[in-house]
């Protein structure tokens, strides 16, 4: 697993084996930021990002590379330790957070300190579909959002997440082997 472009370009991350980490692949990234730049390659330039469910924490260091002003990843389990590893591994010191912590609560948390947000991220376990639904529906909610705010969720292809969560709509759908990822903004 590397970093596609950018800063970092064609760096390594790091992975847990046996864990129950999926990572993003290289080629979902890569067609996940071409989509977001379209062509353009400052157009991520100062951007805010949640990456919820993290893992690795691969697709928030990408936008790092890619000139985002902030990253907020969000990791409850021990991969919160392995995004560190990845963050310290690249020298990157600033422009993000690290929360340690549920990605509800830190939504709340999020919100309450005003964070809003260009990108918004998720990859929860794949198996853990009741996630997509509560994690999209708190987002909707939330003040989390701007005008032009984009929501990716990656999930499984066999399994839909759903077409509308509150003010949120999914206004494009990207499928690649196995996966699939899922675009919203507020309708």
């Amino acid at each position: 697993m590397r970093v596609i472009a950018g800063k970092y370009r064609s760096r390594m991350l790091r992975s847990m084996p046996g864990m129950d980490i999926r990572p993003t692949s290289d080629r979902l990234r890569e067609t996940l930021f071409n989509v977001l730049c379209g062509g353009d390659p400052d157009k991520l330039e100062k951007t805010i990002w949640l990456d919820l469910f993290a893992g690795t924490g691969a697709v928030g260091i990408e936008a790092l590379s890619r000139g985002a002003g902030m990253v907020h990843f969000v990791e409850r389990s021990a991969a919160a330790d392995l995004i560190a590893k990845n963050l310290a591994g690249l020298k990157i010191q600033k422009g993000f957070e690290l929360h340690r912590a549920d990605v509800l609560s830190t939504l709340r948390r999020l919100a309450l300190l005003q964070v809003a947000a260009d990108f918004i991220f998720l990859d929860p376990p794949y198996r853990a579909q009741q996630a997509y639904r509560e994690t999209l529906e708190q987002v909707a909610s939330s003040p989390l959002l701007k005008d032009q705010s984009v929501v990716i969720a990656e999930h499984e292809k066999k399994f839909d997440p759903g077409d509308h969560f509150g003010r949120l709509g999914r206004f494009r759908k990207l499928e690649q082997g196995d996966s699939a990822l899922s675009f919203y903004r507020l309708a």
